[in-house]
């Protein structure tokens, strides 16, 4: 393969992403061999250490040490699963302190990654640490978050389900990236399965009239 394989997790608190990150850098590296690693939330580690959350005026600092983090495993791995980058520290200071000075050089680096997987809002809110600040933010959070993915021009995929299936979801949302990629091509295996059910994927006509997203998790969940 290429250069590393970066891959960003994003979305609101409570919405699976570590879970997810740890699930698929192990699914990946079983099925293809490649070394996979994901890189755990900077914030958690900030706000564990300190035992508080962080003042607005910390924001810049925290997005700079997540950055370096990123690029320094970037370093070590194939492919690189991010729990989340610099891009929410930028949505949440914009939401949180009304500050979206750090939005322009969050979008810049966020464009260094291969694919964004948005988790959604289908999972129920769990507290679980001091960086959660209740569900009522979820839905502002990811409203934001896709607008600042749309303002900087990168595209995205949603996952959802809960269990495999999120992890399925996500797995197809990067299929035909990984066969692009891998310098096998698709032989047996976890590259063939994914393969045959991606081609087998109906296209999307439907255009969500709340985020314009065809493939949006708002067409399942209004089922």
């Amino acid at each position: 393969m290429s250069p590393t394989l970066r891959i960003a997790l994003l979305g609101a608190e409570s919405s699976g992403k570590s879970t997810l990150a740890q699930a698929l850098s192990q699914a990946l590296a079983e099925a293809t061999g490649l070394r996979c690693s994901w890189l755990p939330e900077y914030l958690r580690q900030w706000c564990d250490e300190r035992a508080r959350t962080p003042r607005p005026d910390e924001q810049a600092a925290i997005a700079a040490t997540h950055a370096a983090q990123i690029e320094a495993a970037s370093e070590t791995c194939d492919v690189l699963i991010c729990d989340t980058t610099p891009l929410m520290t930028a949505v949440y200071s914009q939401y949180l302190f009304q500050d979206d000075a750090l939005l322009p050089g969050a979008l810049q680096f966020q464009r260094g990654f291969d694919l964004n997987l948005l988790s959604a809002l289908d999972l129920p809110w769990v507290a679980d640490g001091l960086q959660r600040d209740g569900p009522q933010v979820r839905a502002p959070v990811d409203t934001a978050l896709r607008q600042a993915l749309l303002q900087g021009g990168l595209a995205w995929s949603v996952v959802a389900g809960r269990g495999g299936a999120r992890l399925e979801s996500a797995l197809n949302a990067l299929t035909p990236l990984l066969l692009k990629r891998s310098q096998r091509g698709p032989g047996t295996g976890l590259f063939t399965r994914l393969a045959q059910r991606q081609a087998q994927l109906p296209s999307w006509t439907w255009v969500c009239e709340k985020c314009d997203v065809p493939e949006c998790e708002h067409q399942s969940l209004r089922r």
